[in-house]
């Protein structure tokens, strides 16, 4: 699954605050990140984090494009809504 990400960085500790739609309906992750977002090791803590956060392997978490903007698409492998809606609650609506 390919999903957007939208990081807050320097926001405290490493969280997901949530998930929700965009205007089309796809699902994008919010997280915040306790290092600056264009920051190289704030990419990797970000990566590593998630695959925690969601049981996946670490390796099954990549970045594939805007690794120093707020918003990141990731692809992560193995990933669905209700792998989502588990780790993060009921599915958003509109």
């Amino acid at each position: 699954m390919r999903l957007p990400v939208r990081v807050t960085p320097k926001g405290g500790r490493d969280a997901v605050d949530g998930w929700a739609r965009d205007p089309s309906g796809r699902p994008y992750l919010k997280v915040r990140v306790s290092a600056a977002a264009a920051d190289g090791e704030a990419n990797a803590a970000l990566t590593v984090f998630l695959a925690k956060t969601l049981k996946v392997s670490k390796s099954s978490v990549r970045i594939v494009s805007g690794e120093t903007a707020r918003l990141k698409m990731l692809e992560i492998e193995g990933l669905d809504e209700a792998a989502l809606e588990a780790a993060f609650g009921p599915k958003p609506q509109g």
